[in-house]
């Protein structure tokens, strides 16, 4: 869009940020309801707006998993509502006490969780995404600096004057919430780098997205990253469970980053297990190492990259080892530091995999598809962070605030 102007979009996202930043509670909970009311009113209009997306060329190149993440439907929208009206309802980030002392000398010194400021977030054909993360950061008190992909512009459009109209409602300025327009490639990585504007950036996306961010970005980044999820099933674990565990991590949302990329299975327990995978997963194309199409006959043969991808598709690397120490050194060596499960019932046995797996989440007998931040108690999430610098693991409210020290005294000076 030619008349597109990011620099000035970004001022005035960055002047409606310091009017909400002194926005009390019940303002923040007041615009987001509006917000959601708006959106339910726009139904109509979002909906026709993603046809028209889905129906686009750059939708026509999309994969399969990929085209299901930009579907709206009456179903996902109403979801999107509703989230809007749930963040709205959970408790106020801001002000927290996070830490007090009074010093020898009487300061009086609190940290207390504040507004993070423009929040830039920056994703992929995923339009529920543009609710989601505006709701969260108004709740937060930040604005919302969105950039989609060219896929899911129409929609984003749509959803974004959905929600700016809210936010006008509840008396709020409108540019809480402004979305870039521009899909070019330059404008996006412009957007990564206005320094002064954007307090910090939280990318959603692929690969190549996120290698975009660190050879562009000049602002500071949460990086939500790949999700090469494993899961290891022990000797020792209940073989009903771990079946279960498998196929709801696999297959109930292959294209979502806390689904399951990798299977390891002790070699105890393979022979029995992995023909009830197989019967329970013939969706799903297999790749195995030699011990596992020893058993398998349908299974590729996997390769080094296979261990290495996350596939977000009805794919599934399988491996036999010998033990948990060798399912940790496989996850050490593949892991993207998402998500890792272990199906066990030996408590010795879990205890040491929590210990030694390094992940933002380490999920004992359960599904890593509970790695999410509504399934967590948050309410919502803005991505899931893997790295550890400010925030690991699912985004909600807390993470999307920093931290002030507030110091009073009484004519205190340093000597």
């Amino acid at each position: 869009m030619p008349d597109f102007d990011l620099n000035a979009t970004a001022a005035k996202v960055a002047a409606a940020a310091r009017v909400l930043r002194s926005v009390e509670d019940a303002g923040r909970q007041a615009a987001l309801l509006a917000m959601a009311d708006a959106l339910e009113a726009s139904s109509s209009e979002v909906l026709a707006a993603n046809a028209a997306d889905l129906a686009s060329q750059e939708a026509a190149a999309l994969s399969p998993a990929a085209r299901d993440r930009l579907v709206l439907d009456e179903g996902r929208l109403a979801a999107m509502v509703e989230g809007l009206r749930s963040v709205a309802q959970l408790p106020d980030p801001l002000g927290t006490l996070v830490s007090e002392d009074v010093r020898p000398n009487g300061l009086s010194v609190k940290r207390v969780r504040v507004p993070l400021g423009v929040i830039g977030v920056i994703y992929e054909n995923r339009p529920n995404v543009t609710s989601d993360v505006a709701g969260l950061c108004v709740r937060a008190g930040s604005a919302a600096f969105l950039r989609g992909s060219a896929s899911a512009l129409r929609s984003n459009l749509a959803i974004v004057a959905a929600l700016r109209a809210g936010a006008r409602a509840a008396g709020l300025p409108e540019d809480v919430v402004a979305l870039v327009e521009d899909p070019d490639h330059a404008v996006a990585v412009a957007f990564m780098q206005l320094r002064g504007t954007i307090d910090c950036l939280i990318p959603r996306g692929g690969p190549g997205l996120l290698a975009s961010m660190r050879e562009h970005a000049t602002v500071p980044y949460v990086i939500d990253g790949d999700g090469n999820c494993h899961t290891y099933v022990d000797a020792s674990a209940n073989l009903a469970w771990a079946l279960d565990i498998a196929v709801n991590a696999k297959a109930q949302r292959p294209g979502v980053c806390n689904a399951m990329e990798t299977l390891l299975v002790h070699e105890a327990v393979a022979a029995e297990f992995l023909p009830k995978l197989d019967s329970a997963l013939p969706q799903v194309e297999l790749r195995g190492d030699a011990a596992t199409r020893a058993i398998l006959a349908r299974a590729k043969a996997a390769t080094e990259e296979d261990y290495e991808d996350e596939f977000l598709d009805l794919i599934l690397a399988v491996k036999v080892v010998g033990g948990v120490e060798e399912a940790i050194a496989h996850i050490s060596r593949y892991s993207s530091g998402h998500s890792e499960a272990i199906v066990a019932d030996d408590e010795a046995v879990a205890a040491r995999f929590r210990s030694a797996v390094d992940a933002a989440a380490v999920v004992v007998n359960a599904s890593t598809r509970f790695v999410d931040g509504g399934e967590l108690g948050l309410g919502a999430e803005v991505g899931i962070s893997t790295q550890k610098l400010h925030w690991r693991g699912p985004m909600g409210l807390e993470a999307l605030t920093a931290t002030s020290w507030f110091i009073d005294g009484k004519g205190q000076v340093r000597g």
